[in-house]
């Protein structure tokens, strides 16, 4: 078999090996799916305009992020149900970004316990929390701090659940439903079925754990059907209840960053959740340098990440770091571990390569100077001072 040499890669050998029904929860977006095209396309549309004559020889790919130097600027974002692409999906997750240097931020949706991740796989971890039920949301919350996570990831996207039409032809859940399309999907991928049956099938196990057994929580975290009512009041609860670094994902308008600012966050996360929730908004890097001119705070982008040289568009035009999804799931789900970790080594060889292509020696110093004109017309001042910069190192 041919070694993979890139993230699209990877997603073919996830399809592979996955049933239909699992990889189309992976791979699948909210009703037509213009969203997932939207996101993909929008990279196609930025272009680099690079400087030469400049020494990369020695390439910086670290970046600082809430106070911790890092050695390349990725997240691995949170994700649920990872159990089902690989078993103990969560932990190995986990252990790939410590490998890398990186942050895992943890689901609400997870199959592995907030303890369990936090006593096997090391690193630095983050905690994702939905807001299901408030006295739950507390109680997760509290069990985060207990563990040692340091950031907590609110996610404010999901108010109902999107119409996401693969997984409802499907029949796909948690549990899995043991219709006759489902056990003939699972008996033609016997490497899946056999590595399910020996770990046991994926459960909601945050909510399965001493203390927080509920099953009408699980079924409201499964069907989406969160505390709608969950406003600014209840941020600004949690940013005086949380006492480490606090960030919101899953905005999409700069007002709402700037009030989010105000009220104490350290930081935000463009995102439209990959497009599974809501397919007719933009792509979350159309929107970043509206982001980049009104805060002065870190932030974070997902959704549609595919290419290290898409990670340096984010960080040139204003994000600090990147939250990767699909990407690292789906080498989850062709190899395990290694699979996830051999997403990293590509994306990161690929951002290598793209900095010293576009004449950048470290990630820390990319700007809006090294994006062509015409896409960045608002940001021209930070154009022309990386300009002016660059005379003086050649002076």
């Amino acid at each position: 078999m041919v070694e993979p040499r890139n993230v699209e890669d990877y997603r073919r050998l996830a399809a592979k090996r996955l049933p239909r029904m699992v990889f189309d929860y992976l791979d699948g977006g909210a009703e037509s799916e213009r969203g997932l095209r939207r996101n993909l396309a929008a990279f196609e549309t930025i272009c680099f305009e690079p400087w030469r004559l400049l020494d990369v020889s020695q390439r910086d790919l670290s970046i600082e992020l809430f106070g911790r130097r890092q050695p390349m600027p990725l997240v691995i974002a949170p994700t649920g149900l990872n159990g089902a692409l690989w078993p103990d999906g969560d932990v190995l997750l986990a252990r790939a970004a410590a490998r890398a240097g990186i942050p895992f931020a943890l689901s609400t949706a997870s199959n592995a316990t907030i303890e369990d991740v936090a006593d096997r796989a090391g690193g630095e971890l983050w905690f994702q929390l939905y807001v299901v039920q408030r006295a739950l949301a507390e109680a997760l919350t509290k069990r985060a701090l207990a563990a040692g996570y340091k950031t907590l990831v609110l996610t404010v996207d999901v108010a109902v659940n999107g119409k996401r039409e693969r997984d409802m032809r499907n029949g796909f859940a948690i549990p899995f439903r043991y219709s006759p399309r489902a056990v003939l999907d699972g008996a033609l991928h016997p490497d899946w079925l056999l590595r399910q049956l020996r770990h046991g099938l994926p459960e909601l196990a945050n909510f399965a754990s001493a203390g927080s057994h509920d099953v009408n929580a699980q079924a409201a975290l499964m069907n989406r059907q969160m505390d709608a009512s969950f406003a600014w009041d209840d941020l600004k609860a949690l940013r005086d209840a949380w006492p480490h670094t606090l960030l919101v994902k899953g905005l999409l308008r700069a007002e709402d960053a700037e009030h989010c600012i105000q009220l104490g966050v350290d930081g935000v996360v463009i995102s439209n959740h990959g497009a599974r929730q809501l397919e007719d908004v933009a792509a979350p890097i159309e929107k970043l340098t509206t982001f980049a001119g009104r805060i002065d705070r870190p932030i974070l982008i997902d959704s549609g990440f595919r290419r290290g040289a898409d990670v340096v568009k984010a960080l040139a035009l204003g994000a600090r770091a990147v939250m990767l999804g699909r990407a690292t799931l789906y080498g989850l789900a062709a190899r395990g571990e290694e699979g996830a970790a051999d997403v990293l080594r590509i994306l990161r060889q690929e951002i290598d390569t793209t900095l010293a292509l576009i004449g950048c020696a470290r990630a820390a110093d990319l700007s809006p100077a090294f994006i062509q004109d015409g896409k960045t017309a608002n940001v021209r001042p930070a154009e022309a001072a990386y300009g002016e910069s660059l005379m003086v190192a050649r002076a």
